[in-house]
């Protein structure tokens, strides 16, 4: 099943797997609710899973469809490699990251590896997390997390942060995500007191 909110890019996918032996597609779904619906109707091997998507994203359809069926294979294909993005898929159930600028074949033979199990992850994500492990300790929070850290222990709502930052309120929901599973918290108030402790910020 393919989920992506542009046409023409949607078309485009279903296109290049018209004549690939092994894969058909089953579904297609412009947006993250739609995508949760069509699951539970198609139930696909593999759902093909764009990020950025109006109301809601990919990663919490992810994690509904997980959430719904556990064993559901969910193999992201999006523009975005950075940190946030990587990791909230992952956490969301993910079992593959691909890149957009993927080959055709690199995309069918990631679709199989998903498909039987495996996680498929492009080269530069695996580098990403590679790095990440690599570094010891916990992540790192990055200089816009600290901000929206910085404007949580404010007691401000996340419509405020994404009026003062000037991003999407979506894009502040995955901050909040990334700092609090960075500081180990449970809650936006425990993630202020943890960050306090350590010195991140001040109140």
């Amino acid at each position: 099943m393919i989920v992506e909110d542009q046409r023409i890019v949607r078309e485009g996918l279903v296109a290049l797997f018209e004549d690939e032996p092994g894969i058909a597609i089953v579904g297609e779904a412009s947006g993250g609710g739609e995508a949760v619906d069509r699951y539970t109707e198609v139930r696909p091997d593999v759902v093909l899973m764009d990020l950025q998507m109006p109301e809601i994203d990919g990663a919490e359809a992810t994690r509904r469809i997980r959430a719904a069926d556990p064993q559901a294979r969910v193999l992201v294909l999006t523009t975005y490699a950075t940190d946030e993005f990587i990791f909230t898929a992952l956490r969301a159930g993910a079992r593959g990251y691909l890149l957009k600028d993927a080959s055709a074949d690199e995309l069918a033979a990631a679709i199989r590896a998903v498909a039987v199990g495996q996680t498929q992850l492009s080269p530069d994500v695996a580098a990403r997390l590679v790095a990440g492990v690599g570094g010891g300790g916990p992540e790192p929070l990055t200089p816009r997390e600290l901000e929206v850290l910085a404007l949580l222990g404010r007691g401000r709502s996340n419509d405020q942060i994404a009026a003062e930052l000037r991003i999407a309120p979506r894009t502040v929901k995955v901050h909040v995500q990334n700092v609090m599973g960075k500081l180990g918290a449970t809650n936006r108030t425990e993630a202020v007191t943890i960050a306090v402790k350590r010195g991140l910020i001040t109140i």
